[in-house]
């Protein structure tokens, strides 16, 4: 039987046969060769031939790919050399004005603007793993989540292996790599694929720093104006903003940045920008389409924003348009255990766990109360806190819990805790401990198993996780993973100094607000400590009594997404000890967001590098949180006004929406 030969025989036949190669005469050697193929049959040429493009394809390849690294190498020589020889990379004094909106009446005056120019050099940036996935509109295409209300980042000894398998959302949602999409590119995004210009951040901030109040109110409005020029500009419409490559990126295709910032716009009385919002609302959202949305993200994004606007504003619109979006995610309740799946198809009217799990995270199936109770307070429609209700309920009875603190994940079947020993207050459970406490002061304070269970989950926490570092003793907030604790603490955390200082100003226990100001601390010095003034996504604290830093943090945690927990905590503990301190502190961080975040010509990006104030290392997104949370905490934070959106009439959600307290109801 014959072979088909092999590549070793090819490479004999046309190297070594002395009837191909050793005759001097050229048209015999030409002849001996053409009677050799001839010989062989039509598979085995086909192979050769296959054979040889084969070869000349590696070829090209590896040409290529040598060309590149030849090329890169050169760049780097030259940068080095440069620094080598005492130069610097220019960052030249140009005066900008700051952008001044069509409702500013006063021209801000500031100092000169620094313009970052990107060095040259092929530095490793780590990939965009982190923040809302795109997602096709076209089809029915599923992104699932175990969501928790921040994302993860392994340590370090993790980097390897199923790391680079898994893309994680902001708040904690793993999704895997080949369910990612993108949406056809706009023009924009076409013009965009090359490495952004080096022109990319405006380098200070564009405000005189005066302690005025009205300074700064007016600074907080022109970062929104500038935040809102950029999304307006390149992504509107859509739900984020891609800054530096001037385009966008869709998660569920429901405008996620337009509604998260509207009762923001309009606390801060931006009518124009609030009217075009609207206009768009009106003329063009639509919740009946054939895509998967996750629950929890867009409870407290979208119906959240929608209810809360409605509250401000009295608007009609907003509530139609909310009581039609909570109606098409009721199927997510419909399990065998009562506990919602993570994803509900909002057209088809469909729901389903992630593909790789049947559990649920603990935030996201515990942070959607405040919203669906309210939607039956306005529509005097009961299922929907009946629900959630429920829900709550049966987590109160669970066995499983620590010392009231909860594991990360629960079995959509079973109803049980799963995935038990690890404690967190972190990803995947931080804000059912927030909305323990909030729906308690929603209702009117009348519902006594929820703050049964937040007292004693707070007793848990300081005995615990609570820990103080070596060098300055500052408290922080740990892990703990099965009886081993862990001093790692997500800037996400920095939300509890904000709660228990409201739990405090409720008659909680007065230790409560003593815990909220050494926490307050940290979380200030998780700016302070970083070259860029920004928090890293992750701090791990030193234990150890020596003179080195209290905060150490790893290389895959050095990013900042524009969070809003630090500034979060800061509005309430001004706004109710009235201590100045805490304004200068988030003075301090806007400045910092102006100076490494802001976009030249509109929005402010992520970054990857709060330890690098030369190259912050842009990551091209600017999530919706930045316009509902961030930036209206702020304004909170610097207005004088107790009145505005007091604390005895109005409990944020989770998301910053504020909602209104419930009366009391008669004994």
């Amino acid at each position: 039987m014959m072979y088909p030969p092999t590549r070793k025989d090819f490479i004999s036949l046309t190297l070594t046969d002395p009837n191909c190669h050793i005759y001097n005469n050229g048209k015999h050697r030409k002849q001996s060769c053409w009677r050799k193929w001839k010989q062989l049959s039509r598979l085995q040429r086909s192979i050769i031939l296959f054979l040889l493009a084969l070869t000349l394809v590696l070829a090209l390849v590896s040409y290529s790919r040598l060309s590149k690294q030849r090329i890169g190498l050169s760049k780097k020589e030259d940068w080095m050399e440069m620094i080598d020889d005492g130069l610097k990379p220019a960052f030249p004094d140009v005066n900008l004005k700051p952008v001044v909106g069509p409702d500013s009446m006063t021209e801000v005056k500031g100092p000169n603007i620094l313009i970052f120019q990107k060095p040259p050099i092929n530095k490793r940036i780590f990939p965009n793993k982190r923040g809302p996935p795109s997602l096709q509109k076209n089809g029915n295409v599923s992104l699932t989540f175990l969501v928790g209300r921040q994302e993860v980042v392994q340590d370090a000894e993790e980097e390897n292996g199923d790391k680079q398998k898994k893309l994680v959302s902001w708040r904690g949602a793993i999704i895997e790599a080949d369910q990612v999409t993108e949406p056809p590119p706009s023009a924009n995004e076409k013009d965009a694929a090359a490495p952004p210009a080096p022109e990319i951040l405006a380098g200070s901030v564009p405000f005189t720093a005066s302690s005025g109040a009205v300074d700064r109110l007016e600074a907080v409005r022109d970062a929104f104006r500038h935040a809102w020029k950029g999304y307006k500009d390149y992504a509107w419409g859509h739900d984020e903003l891609k800054p530096i490559s001037k385009s966008y990126s869709e998660w569920f295709g429901l405008g996620l940045t337009l509604i998260d910032s509207l009762d923001t716009m309009w606390i801060m009385d931006l009518k124009e920008e609030f009217a075009e919002a609207k206009q768009w609302i009106e003329k063009e959202l639509s919740f009946n389409q054939n895509v998967d949305v996750n629950l929890f993200e867009t409870t407290i994004r979208v119906l959240g924003g929608l209810l809360s606007t409605y509250h401000l504003t009295g608007d009609q619109l907003f509530l139609n348009k909310a009581k039609d979006l909570g109606s098409r995610l009721m199927p997510a309740f419909k399990t065998p255990s009562k506990i919602p799946f993570s994803d509900v198809n909002i057209g088809k009217g469909t729901a389903h766990p992630p593909r790789w799990t049947s559990d649920s995270s603990m935030a996201e199936v515990t942070s959607i109360q405040l919203e669906f109770r309210e939607l039956s307070r306005l529509t005097q429609d009961p299922q929907y806190k009946e629900v959630v209700d429920e829900v709550m309920k049966q987590v109160h009875k669970l066995p499983g819990k620590h010392d009231g603190l909860i594991p990360m994940f629960i079995n959509t079947n079973s109803g049980q805790f799963s995935h038990r020993g690890i404690y967190t207050l972190g990803a995947r459970a931080d804000s059912y401990y927030e909305y323990l406490l909030k729906q308690w002061i929603q209702g009117g304070k009348t519902e006594d198993e929820l703050l049964e269970d937040y007292i004693e989950a707070i007793n848990g926490v300081k005995k615990h996780l609570v820990r103080q570092t070596g060098p300055r003793k500052l408290t922080f907030v740990g892990e703990l993973s099965h009886n081993r604790f862990s001093p790692k603490m997500d800037h996400l955390v920095c939300f509890l100094p904000g709660t228990l200082a409201l739990g405090s100003y409720n008659d909680l226990p007065g230790d409560h607000m003593d815990l909220a100001v050494q926490l307050m601390e940290t979380c200030h010095h998780m700016y302070t400590q970083m070259e860029t003034g920004l928090s890293p996504e992750i701090a791990h604290f030193n234990l150890h009594d020596t003179d080195s830093n209290d905060i150490i943090v790893k290389p895959a945690d050095r990013h900042n997404l524009l969070r809003p927990e630090t500034v979060e905590s800061l509005f309430y503990m001004y706004r109710l000890t009235k201590n100045p301190k805490y304004r200068e502190w988030g003075w301090e961080i806007l400045q910092s967001f102006n100076k490494y975040t802001r976009v030249s010509d509109g929005g402010y990006t992520s970054i990857n590098n709060v330890r690098d104030p030369e190259n912050p290392e842009p990551r091209d997104k600017m999530e919706s949180f930045f316009l509902g949370e961030t930036l209206k905490y702020f304004y909170l934070l610097f207005s004088d006004d107790m009145e505005l959106l007091s604390l005895d009439k109005y409990v944020f959600n989770t998301e910053a929406h504020p909602l209104p307290i419930w009366p009391t109801p008669p004994e």
